[in-house]
């Protein structure tokens, strides 16, 4: 087979000749055209008049024609312009491919590794490992997912510089590939990949886990966490439906700066025959680790699946507790509660480190059975300089006697800054028929700093779920929360408010208030906390109303100089 072989730059150098003739051509035709096209005739007699037109009508003619050939001319030319730019583009990119091709062939043939490229992407189907970007520049390549009951293929890691490969999704009933390492120098940790779902079954199998996010190295974030698999569906005559996947916890935030990584959200569980399965836990989220960076949000927990005959009785996952933040940076907000008949806890809230604030707690699940989850407590705030973190409220229940979820207590300061914020309980609702359920209890305030800070307010309880029907009773209203202790020098947190109490069904008795939570106390110099108020009581509906809750006590105030808190107004019992 014969070859052609081209020239970009002797193409180019025809073009630019071939436009020059063009050009030349066209100037002498306009300069013709005045001279020839319009032609006098010689005499005023018939036979010049004839000559005349007949010259003028041949020049319109060639005119016209060179037009004609001038446009195809120039198209000759662009035509030519073009193909030696064509032939220029692939001769560069052939030279470039060739270059990298000898800078990459002593580390390839060495360690396997190119010097600088991504790497490869794993094959779907196999749980292949992505492949590891280059040494001095490239991203890892993204892992393979994985074929029945085989976890995702890992993401490849960077170099120097770049993003790690995200992890494989993980096959049935198996867990997701581990994300990728970020650069050493600079680069995000690749995600993790999603657990696969359950193997169905007489009872559903377990979700696959997620996989964990990748680490940066000094400078970037770390990946998310995968999500939990779906819990497999449960068969047979009285199949449970499997739990759900944990999700899988983020990768740490690079050492110099970078935040961590989200916790990857828990899976459901799976659909049974019998009952639906419980919700996977969250993932934990990742560190800041380094000098300056928040950790990572814990992964929601993941709700319980359908059920049939039993129904929905199973446990909703808990929140993933999020990431502490590095030297400097805050912690990360604890992920909420999944739902369920009995609803996951919200995750604790991460904690600072040197300075910075505790992340909020999550959020307890709400409920469609017996007991909401409970709120997630604030973190830590840094053990310099940084605020504790706001408690998660608690979940909220809609069935009969079931009880609120309690709120999450506020996070402490350390040496200076101010407790964080109790979360309020869980509110019960009406249920369908008989009694409301009671309220949840708010979380305590957290403690101001140790030598700095006024502690926080404690949270307010939930309210109590009304009666329905005749005689129905009216839940009683949570508890409010205590406030925070002062530091050395601060007042101390008011207690929280007490709940309402639930309103009675026709002829029932209204739910009673719930008390109010008691004032921190002073150290040295500050106010104690004022008491919390009690909770009004619930009407009676024509029955009994509820009566209404005690107030709180109020704090000592501190040592040195500070007035005490004032006691806590009673709440006011319900109307007839």
């Amino acid at each position: 087979m014969s070859f052609l072989f081209a020239q970009p730059e002797m193409l180019g150098a025809a073009a630019t000749d071939l436009a020059s003739i063009g050009s030349a051509i066209s100037t002498a035709n306009a300069a013709a055209a005045a001279a020839t096209t319009r032609v006098l005739a010689a005499g005023a007699d018939e036979v010049s008049a004839a000559v005349a037109a007949l010259f003028s009508g041949h020049a319109q003619t060639y005119q016209a024609l060179s037009t004609q050939a001038a446009a195809f001319h120039q198209q000759i030319v662009q035509t030519l312009t073009s193909t030696a730019g064509a032939y220029a583009s692939a001769e560069a990119a052939n030279v470039e491919q060739q270059l990298l091709g000898a800078i990459n062939a002593p580390t390839m043939a060495l360690l396997g590794r190119p010097l600088i490229g991504h790497g490869a992407d794993g094959a779907p189907g196999t749980g292949q490992a992505g492949g590891a970007g280059g040494i001095l520049y490239g991203n890892g390549g993204n892992g393979g997912s994985g074929a029945t009951g085989q976890a995702g293929g890992a993401g490849g890691a960077a170099g120097l510089i770049g993003h790690g490969g995200a992890g494989g999704l993980g096959g049935t009933g198996a867990s997701g590939g581990a994300g990728g390492a970020g650069g050493w120098l600079w680069g995000n940790g690749g995600a993790g990949g999603n657990g696969g779902v359950g193997v169905a079954g007489d009872p559903g199998g377990v979700g696959g886990a997620g996989g964990a996010g990748g680490a940066a190295g000094l400078w970037g974030s770390g990946g998310s966490g995968g999500t939990g698999g779906q819990g497999g569906v449960g068969g047979g005559k009285s199949g449970d439906g499997g739990t759900g996947g944990i999700g899988g916890a983020g990768g740490g935030g690079g050492w110099l700066h970078g935040d961590g990584g989200a916790g990857g959200h828990g899976g459901q569980g799976g659909t049974g025959v019998s009952s639906g399965g419980n919700g996977g836990a969250g993932g934990t989220g990742g560190d800041g680790r380094g000098l300056s960076g928040s950790g990572g949000a814990g992964g929601r927990g993941g709700q319980t699946g359908v059920g049939g005959k039993v129904g929905e009785n199973n446990f909703g996952g808990a929140g993933g507790a999020g990431g502490t933040g590095g030297l400097i940076g805050n912690g990360g907000a604890g992920g909420n509660g999944g739902q369920g008949a009995i609803s996951g806890a919200g995750g604790a809230g991460g904690n600072a480190w040197l300075i910075g604030d505790g992340g909020a707690g999550g959020n307890g699940g709400d409920i469609r059975g017996q007991g909401g989850g409970a709120g997630g407590a604030g973190g830590a705030g840094g053990q310099l300089i940084g605020n504790g973190g706001t408690g998660g409220a608690g979940g909220t229940v809609t069935s009969p006697n079931g009880l609120g979820g309690a709120g999450g207590a506020g996070g402490s300061a350390g040496l200076i800054g101010h407790g964080g914020t109790g979360g309020a309980g869980g509110h019960s609702a009406q249920g369908p028929d008989g009694n409301g359920g009671i309220g949840g209890a708010g979380g305590a305030g957290g403690n101001g700093g140790q030598l700095y800070g006024t502690g926080g307010t404690g949270g307010t309880g939930g309210k109590g779920g009304d009666g329905f029907g005749v005689f129905g009773k009216g839940g009683a209203g949570g508890t409010g929360g205590r406030g925070g202790a002062a530091g050395l020098i601060g007042d101390a947190g008011t207690g929280g408010t007490g709940g309402k109490g639930g309103t009675a069904g026709e002829d029932g008795t209204g739910g009673n208030g719930g008390t109010g939570g008691n004032g921190g106390a002073a150290v040295l110099i500050g106010k104690g906390g004022g008491g919390g108020a009690g909770g009004n009581g619930g009407a009676g509906n024509d029955g009994t109303p509820g009566n209404g809750g005690g107030g709180g006590v109020g704090g000592t105030g501190g040592t040195l100089f500070g007035q005490p808190g004032q006691p806590g107004p009673p709440g006011q019992p319900g109307p007839a």
